[in-house]
């Protein structure tokens, strides 16, 4: 979990990059901020959007004075935590509002009475867990594909994964689509994807990123950052959603879990 301060946000508005992790963003602060859904809509106050929220870079985020505790939370842990499994969020945007009905306000309004990012932080951590203990776990066996996915930087093959389940590639894409929000192809895309454009930003060359990232050449990863962000890797390094990534979640601290919290 991070926690923004943000005076204005640029003409034009914030492109959302896509992330795998549910997002769930808890706004307190006093001035305007909405956030754009890809299909014309605006939504303010608080919103959970799904894995993979962005492609297309069509999404943007709007505001002035913006205050907000922003929480990633696994795909394992988010349909626990928030009431609403990520293939009911569909890689939507939701208001916060819809799935915990008045909770959400009264969450804001805590928050703002809060004067430190240590106490909001120790407050959503305590509401998360609280939150997490009254449900039922995944799955085990999609933990598991979910997880050789993640560990393997999205270099898996779901042929593979189905055979050392002892299921069929059918049986594997419907439970892990149902628990997770996308068929695990697809995970894997966005999981490569992030490893991929992660390493651009940190300066290593399109080549080197492309062949360790296993894509064909130079112009398959171009051609997957445009399906991902609507634009080239050139101009996807400068969005801020991306630059300010290595201060909100350092390298090295596990983020896909909301016990990984950070300032």
């Amino acid at each position: 979990m991070a926690g923004f301060r943000v005076p204005g946000v640029p003409v034009g508005g914030l492109r959302v990059v896509p992330h795998p992790a549910v997002m769930l963003i808890l706004q307190f602060g006093a001035g305007p901020c909405a956030m754009e859904d890809g299909a014309g809509r605006r939504l303010r106050g608080s919103v959970v959007a799904g894995p993979g929220f962005g492609c297309g870079g069509g999404v943007r985020a709007w505001g002035g004075h913006v205050e907000c505790v922003q929480v990633r939370l696994s795909p394992l842990v988010a349909g626990t935590v928030l009431g609403v499994g990520p293939a009911d969020l569909a890689g939507s945007l939701v208001p916060l509002d819809e799935l915990w009905g008045r909770e959400a306000s009264r969450i804001s309004e805590q928050l703002a009475q809060i004067p430190s990012w240590e106490g909001r932080f120790a407050f959503t951590d305590t509401l998360l867990a609280r939150r997490l203990e009254a449900r039922s776990p995944v799955d085990p066996a999609v933990v598991w594909a979910w997880n050789r996915i993640v560990v393997g930087r999205g270099l898996v093959r779901v042929d593979r994964l189905a055979a050392e389940l002892g299921w069929s590639r059918k049986r594997l894409w419907s439970r892990f689509s149902s628990h997770i929000g996308m068929p695990p192809k697809n995970a894997a895309k966005l999981v490569r994807f992030d490893h991929a454009v992660h390493r651009l930003l940190a300066g290593e060359g399109a080549a080197q990123v492309a062949a360790d990232g296993g894509y064909c050449d130079q112009s398959h990863l171009h051609r997957d950052v445009r399906a991902f962000t609507g634009t080239t890797p050139a101009t996807v390094l400068g969005e801020p959603f991306l630059k300010v990534d290595d201060r909100a979640w350092p390298s090295g601290v596990t983020v896909m879990n909301w016990r990984g919290r950070n300032g």
